[in-house]
């Protein structure tokens, strides 16, 4: 055998023998490691996926707020339209130009000069 150090003795071999043991135990536990520390990074549920996830809320929680908001502020002119005359009167007039009886309308186009 080319390469290899034979031993002299039962010392020497149990030496050898545990030395080479060592290598592989350590060896396994590095890959071991790195595979963990891969996964924990890149896997389908590692860092990168979180934090992507965590955006990805933030992002929905911002959009769910302004929906509300804009709900709430239909909803108040829904109910100033069902109740109060005023509202009734000032949504007919900007929106369909209507004018009460005796009263002449002016509009004027906006050229923008």
């Amino acid at each position: 055998m080319k390469g290899r150090i034979q031993p002299r003795n039962l010392r020497q071999q149990v030496a050898v023998e545990r030395k080479r043991r060592d290598i592989i135990f350590f060896t396994i536990i590095t890959l071991l490691f790195f595979y963990m520390g891969a996964t924990l990074l890149f896997g389908n549920m590692g860092y990168l996926k979180y934090s992507k996830l965590k955006k990805v809320k933030g992002r929905l929680e911002s959009e769910i707020t302004g929906m509300d908001t804009e709900n709430k502020a239909l909803r108040a002119r829904v109910s100033a339209l069902k109740d109060d005359s005023f509202s009734i009167e000032k949504y007919a007039r900007e929106e369909y130009g209507m004018a009460r009886p005796d009263e002449y309308i002016f509009q004027f186009n906006d050229d923008g000069r």
